[in-house]
């Protein structure tokens, strides 16, 4: 009897089909009266409108490729068979322009993976950097360089975004091709891209190359919004609003920050330059390093050591200017994922403690594996409800420090998230200086009298920045402005001229090669 069943069970497993057999069935299964043919369009299920030309021939592609297929409706592959279709040359939407050489062929996948995820990105509704990291996890086929094309090119689009719109009004193919095109100028050589595209592609990108773009007007040559520009123009002028857009609109380089509780900023220098890497000590943060390129840290002994961490150079002398000492009870309000949280550990030498709060969980939760790295145990990370939590308010009036990393626009990042800048508008501004007048009053109060607060953003614009802390100070005269250049002037750091108008920090892109970051730095009196 029992081999009865064994028998009956293995039959039954044996009728069940495959996935790929699954697959062909349910392709086969469509209706060839779904296909709506108007002008050569094949309208999809999901509203989509799909050349049917374009359509047969990613079905022929898919053939090719060993999978049978009928009539789709929604042409959308399951998630294990992307990688299939990917090296078929296939898109639900793109259609892949081959090589005019062979030596192009590797380019025009690249141009193509672009095309592809570009189209994902300029939706907005994803960070660019999590779409960009997903889809090349899922793309396992490229390699190293091809990585570093396809997001290149695709964050390029999003930092020259409007001078590149212009241009792509003329020429052919979609839209997203020319965007592409334009793109991929800087990461690629003019022999190898004119070898990958099609030849009247190339007598358009050779054409459009020629464009005088400072005959464009101001806030087309920024890359902003005609909002964001405006709030520019306020806050600097036009001349030097153009200067500092233009700076937020190249590529950041990449700093590292020496952890003094593994190593000293000497030795990493030298670990760095044994590993082939090139780097330079950084102007204004002295635990700072500055690599030449991108290269790629995180498998290296140094980094998986916690001698370093990836941090900007910006980002680096605002947690200077707090000033923890050894023994001393500190928070980082809003911590995130702690870069800063592990400077200011560090700084304490490992001593005292370091509260890290944060209304994200899943944020703070990043923070676990950084502090096992860097070998920093007098962190404590709590998850509180508001700025106002009974968890904070018993620590009123007990701490010696709080640093406030307050939610900003985060308009002084714009070189490493580009596409902030069309993902956010305008009146998230006045949204959130409300929440960080909020966060200020009610994270001062967890400082002792004598003690010290440090108010920082990665914004460049007053309304979020200084118009904070002087609307905190009129209303809270138990406080006093401390000068940043005398703050820091105690650990032997000297900032440019420039650097802190009216006694608070603004660091500016095309000014200071960081980030665009503020801080001010304010002692409790009474």
């Amino acid at each position: 009897m029992n081999d009865d069943i064994k028998s009956a069970k293995k039959k039954s497993y044996s009728k069940k089909p495959s996935k790929k057999e699954r697959l062909e069935q349910e392709l086969a299964n469509k209706s060839a009266q779904e296909r709506v043919a108007a002008g050569g369009v094949h309208i999809r299920a999901d509203g989509v409108a799909v050349s049917t030309a374009a359509l047969a021939a990613r079905q022929a592609a898919l053939r090719a490729a060993g999978v049978n297929v009928g009539i789709s409706n929604t042409d959308t592959p399951s998630k294990k068979t992307r990688t299939t279709r990917a090296q078929a040359g296939l898109s639900p939407t793109v259609v892949r322009i081959e090589a005019v050489s062979p030596q192009g062929d590797r380019l025009a996948q690249c141009l193509w993976n672009a095309q592809c995820l570009l189209l994902d990105v300029l939706k907005f509704d994803v960070a660019a950097d999590k779409l960009v990291s997903r889809y090349l996890r899922e793309h396992r086929e490229l390699g190293p360089r091809d990585r570093h094309v396809v997001a290149e090119t695709v964050f390029a689009v999003l930092r020259q975004k409007r001078v590149f719109s212009h241009l792509a009004q003329s020429g052919g193919g979609t839209l997203e091709r020319r965007l592409v095109l334009l793109g991929a100028r800087g990461c690629t050589t003019e022999a190898g891209l004119q070898a990958a595209i099609a030849e009247d592609e190339w007598s358009w990108i050779s054409q459009v190359s020629t464009v005088d773009t400072r005959t464009l007007p101001a806030a087309v040559r920024s890359n902003l919004t005609d909002e964001w520009f405006a709030q520019l123009t306020q806050a600097y002028g036009e001349t030097d609003a153009l200067a500092l857009a233009e700076a937020l609109n190249t590529a950041a380089p990449l700093d590292i920050r020496v952890n003094t509780i593994k190593s000293s900023r000497e030795a990493v220098q030298v670990a760095l330059k044994n590993a082939a890497f090139d780097s330079e000590t950084c102007a204004l943060a002295p635990l700072g390093l500055r690599l030449k390129g991108k290269p790629a840290l995180q498998k290296t002994d140094i980094f998986t050591s916690g001698a370093i961490e990836v941090q900007d150079e910006g980002s680096q002398l605002l947690t200077h200017l707090l000033g923890a000492k050894r023994g001393e009870m500190v928070a980082d309000f809003c911590a995130g994922a702690g870069g800063k949280t592990l400077a200011i550990g560090a700084m304490m030498r490992n001593t005292g403690r370091l509260y890290a709060f944060d209304t994200a969980a899943h944020r703070l939760a990043k923070l676990k594996p950084r502090l096992a790295r860097s070998g920093l145990s007098n962190v404590q990370a709590v998850a509180i409800d508001t700025e106002t939590d009974a968890r904070v308010k018993r620590l009123y009036g007990k701490l010696d420090r709080v640093f406030i990393d307050a939610p900003c626009s985060g308009l002084g990042t714009l070189r490493r998230n580009p596409d902030l800048k069309w993902r956010h508008g305008v009146d998230s501004v006045t949204r959130l200086s409300g929440i960080q007048a909020n966060i200020l009053n009610s994270a001062a109060k967890l400082v002792k009298v004598g003690g010290t607060v440090v108010y920082a953003t990665c914004s460049v614009l007053p309304i979020e920045n200084q118009n904070v802390v002087n609307a905190f100070l009129a209303e809270n005269p138990n406080y006093a402005l401390v000068d940043v250049t005398e703050a820091l002037a105690v650990q032997n750091i000297t900032l440019p001229e420039g650097a802190a108008p009216a006694g608070m920090l603004q660091l500016l892109p095309h000014l200071h090669g960081t980030d665009g970051f503020f801080a001010a730095c304010m002692k409790r009196v009474s």
